[in-house]
């Protein structure tokens, strides 16, 4: 692509192909109408909400005038308007037949709840229950937004980038922002959250040669992964999915995070414990692990919910030579709605840890600070310590110069040092056996100990530079070659699509995930009503029969079996040392006399 290319001939030349997950309920759109569709509001800190403008009566021009509100303030778009029973009722079931007008139907296959053992099942079932106190979007508030979307691609189908180029360090930065009206992970995917309004993105990193823009990286936002784990290589076929010029994103089905490769992905979030229970429980497992042989080799927190991702890839696929093609729409800090509106670009749910909170724009954080990935597009896939492939072997003769210069000089400055600290150590030798020399002696040892540190320091640094030498000479010659580095050099956490094992008894072990805490919450309350007197041993023996089942169902009977066994016998071995402590601290003390008498006596005789 020529270097010379306008913004929007360099957007269009590597926009990506995007492929969703059959069952998915919202497509990239632009701004504008979604902003006409909403009504604007600000929460202030007392807890009261304002309406500032009616739906209908905004677009993006009034999003953007100057208000002034109190510190804590929150200023938010609302897309679907508060609703009755009767009309969230009417939503629900008019989404439902949407889905099936349209046979657009999502099938979960392995639920994620068969994918996580008993306990990952209970942390899980607290974390619904948490949903009840923390703010939340309601469920017929994605089945409004999902039929209001679908009128306005009634009346103009559109599928909307928002496309940025960046030039940084020698680097040239396609930013694509794709805009969406609802992210229904939670209501229509099993997912962790739900939020009016998603902002997502991918970049294209290019570099300059020749007078042509080369494409080298390409970075996708996803869950769970940060930095270099984010990017991967333009050539790196096992890893990213192109079509011609253009990379493949596979995004998740309701979240619509980015993958590079299709399947499904299991996001986890964990329990905030306490720091010293978190290190203590990954502790017991290495223990139980290394010692005995049972549990896993990592040390994992079990506290851990898994969440499913579906990006799958089977459903609409927007892009050159797709179902459905882009429509490109430029933006920049000079666009005002982007660098302008500070809000929440939907409902602010009032959700203390923001997970059902709108998110703001591509320039914001919620909380109305600048966005990493706006303003540092190479700090945020890793890239800021890397430099363009064309500057890179320039830059390293340019160092091995000063490098070279700089061992010339730690040679001119070592010799005379160490001639000199020798000469010290000879006037010390001559003077040690006379008293009367005593206060110089130290004098002139002190400035001997001075001198060596400085001998010492150079000496490491020209230990140091001619290592870093070899490598950078190694490095240029690999450069010289064109020999490529390894393409995953760089990632430390490789995200996978979950390799689903198959379950015994698939359709049970689903069943039993879905009904497992609600019957283990209902023997304990059983207990409770007839026999209070046996609720620890009744709960301690029903945790023991559903870990048991549970086992059977997933395969691993003989290993729950092993672990059961082993912390029997460690509970029973506490057991009698607590039972018994005082004969056993009489025996271990006989036992250690023996061993001392035994020992000083074998002395004795040698």
């Amino acid at each position: 692509m020529p270097s010379t290319a306008t913004e929007l001939e360099l957007l269009r030349a590597f926009e990506p192909v995007v492929k969703f997950t059959q069952g998915e309920q919202f497509y990239p759109m632009d701004v504008e109408r979604y902003v006409q569709n909403c009504s604007l509001w600000v929460h202030y800190p007392d807890g009261r909400d304002e309406r500032i403008a009616a739906r209908g009566e905004l677009n993006l021009e009034k999003l953007v005038q100057p208000r002034a509100f109190d510190f804590g303030s929150v200023e938010y778009l609302r897309f679907v308007a508060p609703q009755t029973l009767q009309e969230s009722v009417g939503a629900l079931s008019a989404g439902s037949k949407l889905h099936r007008a349209k046979k657009n139907v999502f099938k979960a296959g392995q639920g994620r709840l068969a994918r996580g053992g008993l306990l990952a099942r209970l942390v899980d079932a607290l974390f619904s229950l948490t949903l009840l106190a923390r703010g939340r979007v309601p469920g017929a508030v994605a089945a409004q937004a999902e039929l209001t979307y679908d009128e306005l691609q009634q009346g103009q189908e559109k599928y909307v980038y928002h496309g940025r180029v960046v030039r940084q360090n020698g680097w040239t930065i396609l930013q694509y922002w794709f805009f969406f009206a609802y992210n229904s992970w939670r209501s229509g995917f099993h997912g962790v959250n739900d939020h009016e309004s998603d902002w997502e993105m991918i970049l294209i990193y290019l570099y300059e040669a020749d007078g042509r823009l080369y494409p080298e990286w390409v970075g996708y936002a996803s869950h769970d992964f940060h930095g270099d784990d984010l990017r991967r290589r333009w050539d790196d076929r096992s890893q990213l999915d192109r079509i011609e010029n253009h990379p493949v994103v596979y995004a998740g089905a309701g979240s619509h995070a980015s993958y590079f490769r299709p399947g499904e992905y299991q996001a986890e979030v964990s329990v905030p414990l306490p720091k010293w229970l978190t290190q203590a429980i990954r502790l017991a497992s290495r223990f139980l692990y290394q010692t005995l042989g049972v549990g896993s080799a990592n040390g994992a927190n079990p506290f851990r919910i898994p969440f499913v991702d579906f990006a799958r890839g089977d459903g609409l696929s927007i892009g050159p030579g797709q179902h459905k093609e882009w429509t490109p729409e430029l933006i920049g800090e000079a666009t005002r709605w982007v660098s302008e509106y500070r809000g929440l670009w939907g409902l602010y749910a009032r959700d203390p840890i923001s997970g059902e909170n709108a998110p703001a724009g591509p320039m914001y954080n919620r909380d109305g600070s600048p966005r990493g990935s706006w303003y540092d597009p190479l700090g945020f896939a890793g890239l800021d310590k890397v430099p363009p492939p064309p500057l890179e072997l320039p830059m390293i003769e340019l160092r091995v110069r000063e490098l070279d210069d700089r061992q010339r000089e730690i040679q001119s400055e070592l010799e005379p040092q160490a001639r000199e600290l020798q000469e010290l150590g000879a006037q010390l030798q001559a003077m040690r056996g006379n008293p009367h020399l005593a206060g110089k002696y130290e004098l002139l040892q002190m400035e001997a100990n001075q001198l060596a540190a400085r001998v010492n320091a150079l000496r490491r640094e020209h230990s140091e530079n001619a290592a870093l030498l070899a490598s950078l000479a190694q490095r240029a010659v690999k450069l010289r070659a064109g020999i490529p580095d390894d393409p995953h050099a760089h990632i430390v956490h490789l995200g996978k699509p979950v390799s689903v094992s198959r379950m015994r008894f698939n359709r049970l072990a689903e069943f039993w995930a879905a009904v497992s805490i609600s019957v283990l919450l209902l023997g304990i309350v059983a207990i409770i009503l007839f026999a209070p007197q046996l609720l620890l041993a009744g709960a301690t023996f029903m945790i023991l029969i559903f870990i048991l089942l549970e086992s059977v169902l997933r395969g691993t009977y003989i290993n729950t079996i092993s672990t059961i066994a082993v912390l029997l016998a460690a509970l029973g071995g506490l057991t009698i040392v607590i039972r018994y402590w005082d004969a056993l601290l009489i025996i271990g003390l006989v036992g250690a006399a023996v061993f001392l008498l035994l020992q000083k006596v074998r002395e004795l005789r040698e």
